[in-house]
């Protein structure tokens, strides 16, 4: 069985489910009961890790000795694993294993790409040549030629997401996404496309993925939103953070936006908006150390207190982060707080 959140229940009451007010009632109540939640987080770990290690294996760690055994073999072998995989998935759902099934449907999308690749080497479609058509390099280099790779694994995550409705099918699909923005860009541009309008690609391509993730969340029975968001803060925040200023104003602003990503985590009550928030603010001020105060013998004291009053802010916000985020909701406009999903835990 899966553990229930604040979240699930704030969906309840929105189906008109459960009456407002009952479901922090009966969060409140499971709370207390006794449950041996962390063999199911330490599970849930290995899952993704296991995943994770499975795409890495069949995506950019895989060897030049597999790509050396022939078109036709990889091929069967891609296809195999793709079809073991499903079948694996299909099979651990009707078992209500969720997340196991989940993360083996993501993996069976991962591999499509690969699939794919021997398909038009295959028929002779391939449109580059093997100094630029390297497998490795569909992770790592900005190519024309790996759109049908790309629009094949977008297709596949729909259509498994049919199969095995589990948010973290999301996660291929917004990575093909994010790869078929850079290598469409590169059409546009052609051989002059440089690594600045590389980041600047990578910038509104997130930008764009996190309006969709506001608009799906809250609104589907599973949290699709979740990976969505982390593929579009990956997107968003590599750019922006990628960007080159020469100016104090410009830093600042970049240290302004992360500030402002750490308060959109507050009124979505999504961490991951804090993590790459912090992150970035964290870059500026080590900025500030290395480069505006290297001489400074305060700014280090500083920096203590101000990192021992977040911490302070972040106890009190564990504790009281159903107020804040409503206290912070009740500062925006009607029209806005339609925009934005229910509240969660």
């Amino acid at each position: 069985m899966e553990r229930i959140d604040a979240k699930d229940l704030a969906r309840a009451v929105q189906a008109g489910i459960l009456q407002p007010g009952q479901d922090q009632a009966l969060l409140a109540f499971l709370r207390q009961q006794p449950c041996a939640q962390g063999s199911f987080q330490l599970a849930h770990v290995a899952f993704y890790f296991g995943a994770l290690l499975i795409m890495g294996a069949m995506g950019w760690l895989l060897t030049e000795a597999w790509l050396s055994i022939g078109d036709g073999a990889l091929l069967a072998i891609a296809a195999l694993y793709v079809a073991v995989l499903t079948l694996l998935a299909l099979r651990l759902q009707s078992r209500a294993q969720t997340v196991a099934a989940g993360v083996l449907a993501a993996v069976a999308v991962s591999i499509v790409p690969l699939a794919v690749f021997a398909i038009e080497r295959l028929i002779g479609w391939w449109p580059l040549d093997d100094a630029q058509g390297d497998y490795h390099q569909y992770y790592t280099y900005v190519q024309g030629g790996w759109l049908a790779m790309e629009a094949a694994t977008v297709i596949a995550g729909l259509l498994m997401l049919r199969l095995v409705p589990y948010p973290f099918v999301v996660m291929p699909i917004a990575v093909a996404l994010w790869f078929m923005s850079m290598d469409l860009s590169e059409w546009v541009y052609g051989s002059a496309f440089s690594w600045e309008q590389r980041r600047t690609v990578s910038l509104w391509f997130g930008l764009a993925m996190l309006l969709v993730c506001l608009v799906v969340d809250g609104r589907t029975r599973q949290d699709y939103a979740h990976w969505g968001y982390l593929a579009g803060l990956a997107a968003f925040w590599g750019g922006l953070t990628m960007m080159e200023s020469d100016s104090e104003l410009g830093k600042a602003l970049y240290c302004l936006i992360n500030l402002g990503l750490m308060g959109v985590a507050v009124l979505l009550r999504r961490p991951v908006f804090m993590v790459f928030g912090a992150m970035g603010v964290a870059a500026y001020l080590g900025y500030l150390s290395y480069e505006v105060f290297a001489e400074s013998l305060m700014f280090p004291i500083v920096l203590t207190l101000i990192g021992l009053g977040l911490i302070g802010l972040g106890v009190g916000y564990q504790k009281k982060r159903e107020q804040l985020s409503q206290a912070a909701r009740d500062c925006l406009p009607q029209w806005l707080l339609n925009a934005l999903p229910a509240l969660r835990g």
